[in-house]
């Protein structure tokens, strides 16, 4: 039996240690929630220079769709186009714009604009479908872009529809390019409130380097939105809506560290922070427009074909324009997390406090990041939902002889329009 005095000591550096954990966690975590502070600090500092410094010249073809927005258009949208095309320079811009089935008078807010940028010099299509939504739901469902539900009925999806929109405004871009005329980017604006500074700091994403580049968008702030279109370098969906959201670490790191990990310029601004990811839209979005130009093939907006979807699977078609994109690899898809929009006033004041203030509390940084860490541990190695699409995939190409290069952006739903938009079923 050892002595009494030398058990004792033994068990010293052990209870030290238990006492010692909780004040060294804490101390991790402050430094932690500094770390990230300063690294998105850095990349604001990076977007306002990235916007202040812009230089016209670039031709941008600006594509959007709109419906019930009537008061976003005349309260904020509208105004904050103009801004941009006079950023941009009237004469490097088009605008292509497609409305229907709105309830509320978009109809007149958009011919507002359009008087407005014809007086500006600005080139536009702005099309006003009279096309109402009981025609739309009462189409020929024997086309493409029907399903049968689980109800037994069969209803409208909504992705072919909204593939089928963007491309209508896209149209342009071969017309124009019949006449000798090409743009360097195409930029999709949704309806989210922003301003034209977003948009220059956006454009000159890394450096101007990349396939796509989107915002971070907002509806309820600061929970992220749009987790339907975007995944991670991994090709994973956002673990959870709150900071710093990413499964992959390329993707996670990029987000807090990027600030340390690049040297700044001669004005001691942060040269990138752009956040790899596989897929993207997030309310803003750029894209190079050269597969848009494709001759054998171009590059347009599609949905899972109905065979596929019938195996109750959907998929944005915001992420499988990149699952499509032949430049997505080479170039890259980025999040800029100094660009962020909201899809009201309240949520765009919050995360774009301005004065220097970061969008993000220190307790944001600290819940998110431990969060985060639960959440990898739980997930890890196996994601239940990944499980079973991948099933429902491979055996649709197994069976049909055919492949979704967009697997990874598909998920365990089915939506379908109603009349009063639309629906999970």
């Amino acid at each position: 039996m050892l002595p009494r005095r030398y058990t004792r000591i033994s068990r010293l550096p052990r209870t030290l240690i238990f006492d010692l954990f909780p004040v060294l966690l804490l101390f991790y975590s402050i430094v932690e929630v500094l770390s990230v502070r300063r690294a998105l600090q850095a990349v604001d500092q990076t977007a306002e220079h990235e916007a202040e410094t812009y230089e016209k010249g670039e031709k941008i073809f600006i594509s959007s769709i709109h419906l019930h927005d009537e008061q976003l258009l005349r309260g904020y949208w509208n105004d904050a186009l103009l801004s941009l095309v006079e950023a941009l320079g009237p004469s490097n811009v088009y605008v292509s714009i497609y409305e229907s089935n709105s309830l509320d008078d978009t109809k007149g807010a958009l011919r507002d604009l359009d008087a407005a940028l014809e007086h500006a010099g600005v080139r536009t299509s702005i099309v006003l479908d009279e096309t109402t939504r009981a025609q739309e739901l009462d189409g020929d469902k024997k086309g493409e872009g029907w399903i049968w539900t689980p109800a037994g009925a069969k209803e409208k999806r909504r992705i072919p529809y909204l593939a089928r929109l963007r491309n209508r405004t896209l149209k342009p871009l071969e017309e124009l390019e019949s006449k000798g005329e090409r743009f360097d980017r195409v930029l999709f604006l949704n309806d989210v409130v922003y301003t034209a500074r977003d948009i220059l700091a956006l454009l000159r994403t890394n450096g101007g380097h990349y396939a796509a580049a989107c915002a971070l968008d907002f509806r309820y702030a600061p929970a992220f939105y749009d987790t339907f279109a975007t995944r991670d370098l991994d090709g994973h969906a956002p673990l959870s809506t709150r900071f710093p959201y990413f499964r992959s670490p390329a993707s996670r790191h990029a987000l807090t560290h990027r600030g340390h990990d690049h040297k700044s310029d001669n004005n001691g601004i942060v040269s990138d922070g752009a956040v790899p990811v596989s897929s993207c839209w997030n309310g803003v979005m750029v894209m190079d427009a050269a597969p848009f130009y494709t001759k054998l093939r171009r590059l347009e907006f599609r949905a899972l074909e109905d065979r596929l979807a019938a195996q109750h699977l959907e998929a944005s078609e915001c992420c499988l324009i990149h699952a499509d994109n032949p430049y997505a690899d080479g170039r890259g898809v980025y999040i800029n997390p100094g660009v962020r929009v909201g899809y009201n006033p309240e949520a765009y004041a919050a995360v774009n406090p301005g004065d220097g203030r970061l969008w993000l509390s220190a307790w944001d940084i600290f819940y998110g990041m431990w969060e985060s860490r639960a959440m990898r541990l739980l997930a890890w190695g196996v994601d239940r939902e990944e499980v079973v699409v991948g099933t429902r995939i491979g055996m649709w190409e197994k069976d049909f002889k055919r492949s979704e290069p967009g697997a990874f952006c598909a998920v365990d739903e089915m939506q379908v329009l109603r009349m009063d938009g639309w629906a999970h079923v």
